[in-house]
This record gives structure tokens, C-alpha cells and sequence, in this order.
């Protein structure tokens, strides 16, 4: 898919989308994270707030973390999303509206997933676990997930090179889609596009 690509000034901020909030250790995961994009010259922002007080009711909680992170995207240049499966067949729910966010808005959007299993394959694992109606058909076009996702992708989705799954928390693939996007975001000139 073609896009036309943002020019810009300073240091382009991306949203770190993902289900990594859930992690145990998500707060070091989204310093580490953040620390990766520093490293390849992006200013990394992760939906991860340890302030949060969870004491309030759940209404106001929920409503209050959908509001910080769609502060947090607006703020942002671009996504770099966390699209290993995530209980389930396919990519984290809540991640796929990021990432259907910032497309909406015609801005860069980057992927990653740590497991190198076929899209199909955890699918049809899936579907006899709780296919709501027998005989329902599977995507199969090789993809490493279901092709909305992959086609929305301003580049390639980041997978494991040698196509062995890592573990949910590595950061390996991760390192490798951050410093693609910081090289699309220099440019094929080498210089950093102006917004």
C-alpha cells in the first residue's frame, strides 16, 4: 500500500500499542521499549501509566485508561504495534483499534509479532476450540495474520528472521521494526523528513 510520508521537525513520537500492559513486568517492558526507540533516534510513548489508581470504580477506570491512551495517540506520530496473538488466534483486540486509529488518520503505522506459526494455522487450532458455528471457513493466504492487518502495514510485519516463535515479552523483533521505522522515517534521502 502506498502512503504519501509525513515530513517532520523533530523527533517523531510513536505510540507503543500492544497488550504488554498486561505483562507482570509491564512497567520495566515499557521503559525497555522506550529505551530501544531513544536508541534508534524515536521518542517511544507506551500506554503505561503507574499512577493509575486503581481504587477508583471500575467505570471511571476504564474510561479514564481509554481516555489517557487516545491522549497519548493524539500526541503521536505513528504506531508501532505489538501484533503477536494475544488469547487467541489473531492480534490484542484493543491493539487492533490503535492501529485502525492511527490508520484512519493516514499515519504511519508499523507492526511486530513474535510468533512465526502461520495466521492459518492458529486459526484452525482456534476454531475447533470455539467456532460458534461448525464448518465456518478460515483466511489462508500464508499470512502471518489476518490480511486486514498485514495490508494496513506501512511496511512489512516484523516476524522472527530464522521463523522460530519467540517468547511473548522478547524484544528482538521489536528492536528490528523500530530501527526500519526510524530509517522510513529518514527517508531514502537520509535526512529527516520536516512536518
Amino acid at each position: 500500500m502506498l502512503r504519501q510520508m509525513p515530513e517532520f521537525d523533530t523527533v517523531p513520537k510513536i505510540y507503543l500499542a500492544g497488550p504488554d500492559i498486561f505483562l507482570p513486568s509491564a512497567a520495566a517492558h515499557a521503559q525497555a521499549k522506550c529505551a530501544l526507540c531513544a536508541k534508534f533516534g524515536l521518542h517511544g510513548t507506551a500506554p503505561f501509566n503507574p499512577d493509575l489508581d486503581f481504587a477508583l470504580p471500575a467505570e471511571t477506570l476504564w474510561r479514564k485508561i481509554y481516555a489517557d491512551d487516545v491522549t497519548m495517540m493524539r500526541a503521536s506520530d505513528a504506531v508501532i504495534a505489538n501484533l503477536t496473538p494475544f488469547r487467541g488466534a489473531s492480534a490484542d483486540a484493543g491493539t487492533l483499534v490503535e492501529l485502525g486509529w492511527f490508520l484512519g488518520r493516514g499515519m504511519p503505522v508499523f507492526g511486530y509479532s513474535n510468533n512465526a506459526e502461520p495466521f492459518a494455522a492458529r486459526a484452525r487450532r482456534q476454531a475447533a476450540l470455539d467456532d460458534p458455528v461448525p464448518g465456518l471457513a478460515i483466511e489462508d493466504f500464508g499470512l502471518a495474520d489476518n490480511l486486514m492487518i498485514e495490508g494496513s502495514l506501512t511496511l512489512p510485519l516484523f516476524l522472527p528472521s530464522d521463523g522460530v516463535s519467540r517468547g511473548f515479552d522478547s524484544l528482538e523483533v521489536f528492536s528490528r521494526c523500530v530501527e526500519a521505522a526510524a530509517r522510513w522515517f529518514m527517508g531514502s534521502a537520509g535526512s529527516p523528513r520536516h512536518r
